[in-house]
């Protein structure tokens, strides 16, 4: 499916947009929504908003299946664990039951936490995952020149930051790109140059986001306008 890509004017545009997207596609759904949340400062924007009116009301939660995309290996109530992040700023404020909030177990030693999260996963494909961009070209914990972005058979693997060797949990290329949307969401010229290079230049290891390419699905671009500056014109 052809990638789409939409530009806002700014971050609190570009996380409304988002927020409307989700609980539109929540509210569609017939089924368990099955949800892969991801991490940074530019998704907790996009979770506050949606704890808030009208999408705390309007969202079915009753039916959404929350996961997430990947993990840093922390406690859950570290200030870099990604479920505290999203827990904070939307989890604890919408009537989500417990039993559908799938946090990845990082009390366990990274391979075995992946092993277990991939047993907690297995069933229906996603129908979201939410993803950003790092600095270098990653998403997810898929970073340039790790083994964990040519892993084909499982569908969550151990990963580590390049420059702390922090070990971290992540769903694999094929899990993300079985999904039946996958939502980017990219926000400041800061990343304007490398979201230039995953969109415009061939596909990489060296640049793990360009690697998503969904099976049948969608893929959604949603930037703000300082990311999107170093775009060519469409």
């Amino acid at each position: 499916m052809p990638r789409i890509i939409k530009v806002f004017p700014d971050p609190e545009a570009l996380a409304a947009a988002a927020a409307g997207a989700f609980a539109d596609a929540a509210g569609a759904s017939t089924g368990a929504f099955r949800v892969a949340l991801s991490g940074g400062s530019t998704p907790r924007a996009l979770y506050a908003r949606l704890a808030q009116e009208p999408f705390r009301s309007v969202v079915p939660w009753s039916r959404v299946e929350i996961f997430f995309g990947d993990e840093r290996c922390v406690p859950a109530d570290h200030s870099d664990s990604n479920f505290r992040m999203a827990d904070e700023a939307l989890l604890r404020h919408v009537p989500l039951e417990p039993s559908r909030i799938h946090r990845v177990r990082t009390e366990f030693p990274p391979e075995e936490a992946a092993r277990r999260y991939a047993d907690e996963i297995r069933g229906p494909h996603f129908d979201w995952i939410f993803l950003g961009l790092g600095l270098d070209g990653h998403t997810a914990s898929l970073f340039p020149g790790s083994p964990a972005i040519g892993e084909k058979t499982k569908l969550v693997t151990s990963a580590e930051t390049p420059e702390t060797k922090l070990p971290r949990v992540t769903v694999t290329v094929p899990v993300i790109n079985a999904a039946a949307k996958i939502l980017f969401v990219v926000a400041g010229a800061e990343k304007s140059e490398i979201l230039r290079r995953v969109l415009e230049e061939p596909a990489t290891r060296e640049l793990p986001a360009s690697l998503i390419a969904s099976q049948e699905g969608e893929i959604l671009w949603l930037l703000d306008a300082a990311a999107a500056s170093a775009l060519s014109p469409r």
